[in-house]
């Protein structure tokens, strides 16, 4: 395999975001983007995908995983609840799995991990059960680890994500009211000991009232941590 890039990180608003890797693969997580009001008008249509990760079933994560995923013929992976309501909405190259389980896509290594969510699915005008919230640490073909925790509330065994996986970078919702906020979210640095933090689920709509500033100031003291802050659109090397 050749390894032609590094890895690029682009936020598209909320939780959603596109990964190059560096061979040269497209991951997509928490695809939602249409009606995501962050995410910016050009980065809307979604061309190519190679990989699709779903951390849970609420509309602000899977909202355009059905129209994506059959465009694109990716591979999808999550919990095995939702896919299994996706493969009746017509996705096909489903992964599906469960906590603790590691897939293998050409060199990059995808594990599900615990997160502290609800996660019903919007199918109409019902709530259907769609498995359990879950987070993701993705090792890539050069070695680097990140860890998306999806949406989630800080939980104790972060130290073990941190102990069994040591994720380089790591994704955290900071918003408030349906996730951490970022005084929780400064426990969980501490917790996952990452070196590299990308806030995430804030700011989309007015409940989301935690910011990164705040998040930077609560973990001040950790002289070899950098904090992001970064717009919709943005892309991190």
């Amino acid at each position: 395999m050749t390894l032609n890039r590094d890895i690029r990180l682009t936020w598209l608003g909320h939780a959603t975001f596109l990964i190059e890797t560096p061979g040269g693969k497209t991951m997509l997580v928490d695809p939602w983007v249409e009606h995501n009001p962050a995410c910016p008008a050009d980065r809307k249509i979604i061309e190519k995908c190679d990989l699709m990760l779903l951390t849970h079933a609420h509309f602000d994560h899977i909202g355009d995983a059905v129209p994506i995923a059959k465009k694109t013929a990716c591979q999808v992976v999550g919990i095995v609840e939702l896919l299994s309501w996706l493969e009746k909405k017509g996705v096909g190259n489903l992964k599906p799995m469960n906590k603790g389980g590691t897939q293998h896509f050409d060199g990059i290594h995808v594990t599900m991990v615990h997160a502290d969510h609800s996660c019903g699915i919007t199918d109409g005008d019902e709530i259907r059960y769609g498995g359990e919230a879950v987070g993701y640490v993705v090792e890539f073909e050069n070695g680097f680890k990140l860890y998306h925790a999806g949406d989630t509330n800080v939980f104790g065994d972060m130290a073990l994500i941190a102990e069994l996986y040591e994720p380089e970078l790591a994704m955290i919702p900071i918003g408030d009211h349906f996730t951490m906020s970022p005084r929780e979210a400064a426990k969980a640095v501490r917790l996952l000991k990452a070196k590299h933090v990308v806030p995430m689920h804030f700011g989309t709509f007015p409940v989301l009232t935690g910011r990164p500033s705040t998040l930077r100031e609560l973990t001040s003291d950790i002289t070899d941590l950098t904090v992001y802050d970064i717009q919709p659109g943005d892309t991190i090397t």
